[in-house]
């Protein structure tokens, strides 16, 4: 029992995980900015999720369409009017990142102010909740375990198909390889970068409508756990590729399940609080081995180093 409860924490884990990374990858490679204010995309999907089942009385994954387009809209929002304007003033990327640094504290205290109206306007708890008990059961098994493997299988391949077999898409990958080359060419630059923020922002405010079904929601749990986790899936897989948002995102989500249960095993529950520390011992390690992630690897270097080694030994 305690083996399947490890799996599905594991898969759960790791799919959300995945689909957040997307977001920040896609984001990243179309303006080579890291958004700091990624995770709290999610957030606007936490009380997506809240209103639409404690309010509404709806089920809660009825909240995912909704969670997907506020999510974008807000993705949007601080791309016009924050991103774009300093880009177009050639603010540098240390200007940009403080951007999204303060966008995210704005968007935090107005999730704040949301939690408070609706915890006493609706007398709902929404400032610490978990909404397990409204999943469904599928032959025994929680409706989340199910429907987040789903969502990351159909995600990747609407965004292959999209990437590789549309013209958007192709226009999409040329605008990623070269901004400038593209717009000489025709491409509408600005409608990719406006089309790729709004799919990031969308993602995470899906995953986030439904997350709460596994992790507790509260207006900061974007910025203080999700960032991390989102960042060093990103850099463990490697930024710089959607397939790297995979990847990364399954070691980092893995990784947290089975050796904090490991561990606790061996030294106690009392380690369970430094499980945020995972990822990052994950990221700093990756930075100082691969800095370009395990998508950044050339096996066939690394191989032939090997058999040198092997041969000169």
């Amino acid at each position: 029992m305690t083996n399947v409860l490890i799996f599905t924490d594991a898969l759960v884990i790791s799919c959300l995980l995945t689909l957040l990374t997307i977001g920040l990858t896609l984001t990243y490679l179309t303006t080579k900015v890291p958004n700091f204010a990624h995770g709290t995309f999610a957030t606007v999907g936490i009380y997506v999720g809240l209103m639409v089942s404690k309010i509404l009385g709806l089920s809660i994954y009825l909240g995912m369409l909704p969670g997907f387009l506020l999510g974008g809209a807000v993705a949007l929002l601080q791309y016009i009017v924050f991103l774009k304007p300093m880009t177009k003033r050639n603010a540098s990327i240390t200007s940009l990142q403080i951007a999204t640094i303060a966008f995210d504290i704005l968007m935090v205290a107005i999730l704040n102010v949301l939690a408070d109206y609706i915890q006493t306007g609706f007398k709902i708890d929404s400032r610490t909740f978990l909404l397990a008990s409204l999943d469904v059961s599928i032959m025994g098994i929680r409706g989340i375990v199910l429907v987040s493997p789903i969502m990351v299988i159909s995600i990747v391949i609407a965004l292959f198909l999209i990437l590789n077999k549309t013209k958007f898409g192709i226009a999409m990958r040329a605008t990623i390889e070269n901004p400038q080359l593209a717009g000489t060419v025709g491409i509408n630059t600005n409608l990719v970068y406006i089309v790729a923020w709004f799919i990031a922002g969308g993602l995470a405010g899906m995953v986030g409508s439904v997350i709460t079904l596994w992790y507790i929601g509260n207006p900061n749990v974007g910025s203080d756990i999700f960032l991390i986790n989102i960042f060093a899936a990103a850099v463990v897989g490697g930024i710089q590729k959607i397939h790297g948002a995979v990847i990364g995102g399954f070691v980092i989500g893995v990784s947290q399940s089975v050796i904090i249960r490991l561990l606790a095993g061996v030294v106690g529950a009392w380690i369970i609080p430094y499980q945020p520390l995972i990822p990052l011992i994950f990221m700093v390690v990756t930075l100082l081995i691969a800095p370009g992630g395990l998508t950044g690897i050339n096996i066939r270097e690394l191989s032939k180093k090997l058999r040198k080694k092997t041969d000169a030994q």
